[in-house]
């Protein structure tokens, strides 16, 4: 009761003297100079104006989206896991025993040097202002680069850590040259390899990403004179009104068309046609288009550069298509040869993968069933028909499949990118919506994209296989090819049974 009473005092206390209180002059100023008060009114202004100012600076400075960066790196890594183990499982297992090592080490090192090459010049070329078919060395070593470079995306002040796109783009660098490989699948020198890809991924893959892909950004259009000299920066294709939304001709045209011409240069392996070259290990095949499937949605999704609707488009279709694909391909098979079959299976879902690429983030779920259930189809020809009437030993299919489904869905990106059809258009920046849509203008500027990377890859190709046999020669002896390539060329074997 005696504590009681004691707070009421106290609070009374505080009652009674709060008027009193209130009276008082605050520190630092006094109520007997007025004139001082005045005096200081202008430099307190100033303060506030200049903090304001400050403020006003830093929020309009850049600004690192931590979201979308966090997305690309680890989309990244997904694309990343696409090649290693992704492809080189899918690779080995549809070679004979005796090469299953060769096809993993072709892709690991493969994958590794074009690594070291994009950071020492190869983002330079494809990523930096230049003509519009290469860009220029000032970011050779990624000269300039730091912590702090902020990378533009899709949408205007929206950005991501420069170096987080050196590293998604570069996993796309390094899994279209791996793909090369398959085409000419045992029977090829290991050092030719390496050596005729520094040259093709110099000459073919960094001007076509820079042809197709290099802009100056969003934040560039900001009206219409500044798009125009803009729009005048950007890559040849990219000028050209193409549309490659992840890489169906930077990645798969450009790849298959120079597996093409290594498998006619190199010429076909020993007893084909008339010896038996089944796939040692499906299982092996299946994990691979498994991981290959897992890793897409990095490849494709991380191709919006953002966490965005846009982004969750191109992984709803690439799931999709996918999924049609291997459904068209299997009854397409059953019907043919009375039996559905894995290899068909995991070969219409990389159809299916390939061909949804270039549309993924163009179009919309409609048109990804319909890429999906025609790539399937298609690519069932591509190696079965087409594959026959070129004569060529694609070991492993590189052209049936990339090739064609490639072709096919940088072609149909032009019909279904409509939005009478369910497409997203294509966004005008200067007037910040998308803008009028015309279909048969976008076909041909498909076409004039699908048309410069197959005469482009092709004589970079040609050139390139040529220099190397000069040098050091193409195909490895008769006899070391038929003892296969994991003894002769690497000293070990897959399996030890």
């Amino acid at each position: 009761m005696k504590h009681f009473f004691t707070i009421l005092a106290l609070v009374g206390a505080v009652a009674i003297g709060a008027p009193a209180w209130a009276d008082e002059t605050p520190a630092g100023l006094s109520a007997a100079s007025p004139a001082m008060t005045l005096a200081q009114a202008p430099t307190a202004a100033a303060e506030v104006a200049a903090t304001a100012s400050a403020v006003a600076a830093v929020e309009a400075a850049p600004q690192l989206s931590k979201a979308d960066n966090g997305w690309i790196m680890v989309c990244a890594a997904l694309v990343i896991l696409m090649s290693l183990p992704g492809l080189a499982l899918f690779y080995g297992g549809l070679v004979r025993t005796k090469n299953m090592l060769s096809v993993l080490m072709q892709v690991f090192v493969t994958f590794s040097l074009i690594s070291v090459l994009w950071v020492v010049y190869g983002y330079s070329l494809a990523f930096t202002e230049g003509g519009s078919f290469f860009g220029v060395l000032d970011k050779v070593f990624l000269k300039g680069i730091t912590a702090d470079s902020l990378g533009a995306t899709f949408s205007k002040g929206v950005f991501i850590s420069e170096l987080t796109f050196v590293i998604f783009q570069g996993a796309f660098a390094a899994i279209t040259c791996c793909l090369i490989v398959g085409a000419f699948a045992e029977r090829a020198k290991f050092a030719a390899i390496l050596v005729f890809m520094i040259i093709w991924f110099t000459l073919s893959y960094a001007p076509m990403a820079h042809m197709v892909w290099y802009w100056a950004g969003p934040d560039a259009y900001i009206d219409a004179a500044a798009g125009e000299a803009a729009g005048k920066t950007a890559g040849f294709l990219f000028q050209k009104g193409a549309l490659d939304f992840a890489g169906g001709t930077v990645v798969h045209i450009n790849a298959a068309v120079a597996g093409l011409v290594g498998a006619f240069m190199i010429g076909k392996r020993i007893g084909y046609g008339r010896e038996s070259m089944a796939p040692h290990s499906l299982t092996f095949t299946m994990i691979g288009a498994s991981l290959l499937w897992f890793g897409w949605f990095g490849f494709n999704a991380g191709s919006a550069l953002e966490a965005s609707g846009g982004s969750a488009l191109a992984m709803v279709n690439t799931w999709l298509a996918t999924a049609c694909a291997t459904l068209s391909w299997m009854l397409a098979e059953w019907m043919l040869k009375g039996k559905p079959s894995m290899l068909g299976a995991a070969s219409g879902a990389v159809a299916g993968l390939v061909a949804i690429t270039p549309a993924a983030g163009f179009v919309g779920v409609m048109g990804a069933i319909a890429i999906g259930l025609l790539a399937g189809v298609v690519c069932l020809w591509g190696v079965n028909g087409l594959k026959h009437m070129l004569g060529a030993d694609d070991s492993l299919d590189v052209f049936g499949v990339h090739g064609v489904g490639g072709i096919l869905g940088a072609i149909l990106t032009g019909v279904f990118a409509s939005p009478s059809l369910g497409g997203s258009g294509v966004y005008d920046y200067v007037a910040n919506a998308v803008g009028e849509y015309d279909m048969t203008a976008q076909v041909i500027s498909q076409l004039w994209g699908v048309g410069t990377v197959i005469v482009w890859s092709g004589i970079v190709s040609v050139v390139a296989f040529k220099v190397v046999d000069l040098l050091i020669g193409l195909r490895v002896p008769e006899d070391e090819e038929r003892e296969g390539l994991d003894i002769t060329a690497h000293g070990e074997s897959a399996y030890h049974y």
